[in-house]
């Protein structure tokens, strides 16, 4: 069982804390609460276990909340012009990430919006823990008077993530089968009302399910019963999401960085590209138009050691040129990878460039990403 010591008792705990303990889950603080890292299965097996059968996170951290306008029109309208995704065109049931950007183009963090059926001319935002009072604190200002939040806190998330998902989610609802990539639903679990959604940050196929907190922990252990199921903590989510190329909110971006830069600009749509009516929408075509001055890139350390985040890069000649902001092992592409900016002179697949690490140099590459493939479920319409 783990220990938590007693500094960390000012730290948030989600619903579902007690079962992270009770599995023998390695608390850690994380964005303001005490989140499992790993359970004894282990990192690497955990990660393995992911891809090959079906992980459950618990992401009760994230923020939660419905968003509707005051004087009753589009509250996706609102919200576009400071995010570059076509927003209002979304359909109840559909879903789309986009990014929350600030008046000098940057990124403040990413988040993914959501028409809902009820509340009726409502939008369901889920943001990254780590930004969300941030985030809550520029949609009020900005928004004051125009935009209503209500703030999701008495709901957990749950996130079943990899190629068995759909058939353990689907024995308690068959209709989850239904849905594609990047849609949601309301759906009954175990007699509690749910938003199910279908997506998820492990590159694999999978849901995010929004339960009132209360029923959480019965929920959870409904879909650990199934054999294919196991707990996952934060450390094989990190390896997972790298893996698949996925940014880490505040690592891989954070508020001087450009959709551009972050190599996000699936997020920008077409009309919204044309129209430029977001804030930071000048420095976001000019470099669509004429490209960044620096990229976030794929990278291959040689060797077996990982590099890490904060490792400065190099190139050829030994002159520093960026720095990796994620890293580590990569369980199922086998060895080491990274991401991290480099000026757009070395941004092309093959590159040789230089990791110094502990003051020493490394030959590493230049690499696209993902470095597996992403298996998201999307069905013919």
């Amino acid at each position: 069982m783990s220990e938590v010591s007693q500094s960390d008792e000012t730290l948030l705990k989600t619903p579902l804390y007690d079962m992270h303990v009770a599995a023998g889950g390695k608390m850690v603080p994380f964005a303001g609460y005490l989140m499992p890292v790993q359970y004894p299965l282990g990192i690497m097996k955990e990660h393995t276990h992911t891809r090959e059968k079906a992980g459950l996170f618990d992401v009760s951290h994230m923020g939660q909340s419905y968003m509707r306008s005051v004087d009753g029109s589009d509250p996706a309208k609102i919200l576009e012009e400071i995010m570059p995704s076509a927003l209002a065109v979304l359909k109840p049931g559909k879903m789309r990430y986009t990014v929350l950007l600030n008046d000098m183009g940057g990124i403040e963090d990413d988040l993914m919006v959501t028409r809902t059926f009820e509340p009726e001319g409502s939008l369901y935002v889920v943001v990254n823990a780590g930004c969300k009072a941030k985030d809550y604190e520029i949609l009020e200002d900005r928004f004051a008077g125009r935009l209503a939040l209500e703030l999701l806190e008495d709901r957990a998330l749950l996130a079943l993530q990899g190629p068995k998902a759909e058939a353990v989610l689907a024995k308690l609802a068959p209709e989850v089968a239904d849905l594609n990539f990047m849609e949601g639903t309301m759906v009954t679990l175990e007699g509690v009302v749910c938003w199910v959604s279908r997506c998820g940050y492990t590159g694999e196929d999978g849901y995010e399910i929004s339960v009132p907190e209360e029923e959480a922990p019965l929920l959870a252990a409904r879909l650990l019963r199934d054999d294919d199921v196991e707990w996952i903590g934060l450390g094989a989510r990190d390896s997972l999401r790298l893996e698949v190329g996925l940014c880490l909110s505040g690592h891989d971006f954070d508020a001087s960085n450009s959709p551009v830069e972050a190599g996000v600009t699936f997020a920008i749509g077409k009309k919204r590209r044309e129209a430029g009516d977001f804030i930071g929408s000048e420095r976001i075509l000019a470099e669509l138009e004429g490209g960044a001055e620096k990229s976030l890139v794929g990278i291959l350390p040689s060797g077996r050691a990982p590099a890490r985040e904060g490792v400065e890069i190099a190139d050829s000649e030994g002159t520093i040129i960026g720095r990796i902001t994620s890293g580590g092992f990569g369980p199922t592409y086998g060895g080491p990878i990274a991401m991290g900016y480099v000026p757009n002179a070395f941004s092309a697949e093959g590159t040789d460039i230089q990791l110094i690490i502990r003051g020493k140099a490394h030959p590493a590459k230049v690499a696209k990403t993902p470095f597996v493939p992403q298996r998201y479920k999307r069905k013919k319409l």
